[in-house]
């Protein structure tokens, strides 16, 4: 796990900081490598890597198919999930300290879980998400719980362009007394999207007023498109 590890530790925190502060969201490029990328889609299939299949039309959610990893998560991920989220927490807080939100977010990911663990959040929320031709996710935000960090990522697993077209990384900003602006991002293999959970703020001239945010993906026109989402807080179910 050493090459993950330094991976994180190169990448441009202070940009990522700053994009975040200022849309929302940041763009890693190449986080993982092709063979990561592979390994992870090959895996799919491995039925006790997972607690629970989601197949997205029966409840509406788009069209497609996710999986909830169970605990123990495999090395890579647990890795990723352990040493980005402390990187994170400066952002996640300092959003919190500007909506007046009373909270403050331990330094360590264990504490975080633990703080789910006391409201009964129990459950892994990394998914593995997979989309054919014709698939899309609507429009969400994943909080499942009392307790929930506002800062998530999701990993590229295919190659745009090549493994499938269209399948565009969508975000959404519900800005208020405004029309919704339409952010469309298109990530490619190996790179990481760091994006709001939730919301953020924003300066307004009365001070900091809340934008809520949601995500999902658009139409895949062609082939088929595999992600990795890392979510940092656990779910009750």
């Amino acid at each position: 796990m050493n090459d993950i590890i330094q991976r994180i530790e190169n990448i441009d925190w202070v940009m990522v900081t700053e994009s975040l502060h200022k849309n929302g969201y940041a763009v890693v490029p190449e986080l993982l490598s092709d063979g990561e990328c592979e390994t992870l889609k090959s895996e799919y299939h491995t039925s006790d890597l997972y607690r629970k299949t989601v197949v997205m039309a029966r409840h509406r959610f788009g069209l497609g198919e996710y999986k909830y990893f169970n605990y123990p998560l495999p090395d890579l991920i647990q890795t990723m999930r352990t040493q980005i989220y402390p990187h994170l927490v400066p952002v996640a807080n300092a959003w919190f300290k500007a909506l007046k939100i009373d909270a403050d977010f331990p330094p360590e990911h264990s504490a975080l879980l633990q703080q789910c663990h006391s409201k009964g959040q129990h459950k892994a929320t990394v998914l593995i998400l997979k989309y054919g031709k014709g698939g899309f996710n609507t429009l969400h935000q994943d909080l499942y719980g009392d307790i929930y960090f506002p800062i998530q990522m999701v990993l590229m697993l295919s190659h745009p362009g090549k493994d499938f077209s269209g399948g565009e990384f969508v975000l959404t900003q519900q800005i208020p007394r405004a029309q919704s602006k339409a952010i469309v991002l298109n990530p490619g293999k190996g790179d990481a999207v760091i994006f709001t959970t939730h919301f953020k703020p924003e300066k307004g001239a009365k001070g900091y007023y809340r934008v809520n945010m949601k995500h999902g993906v658009s139409e895949i026109k062609e082939g088929n498109r595999c992600t990795l989402g890392i979510i940092f807080h656990d779910a009750v179910s």
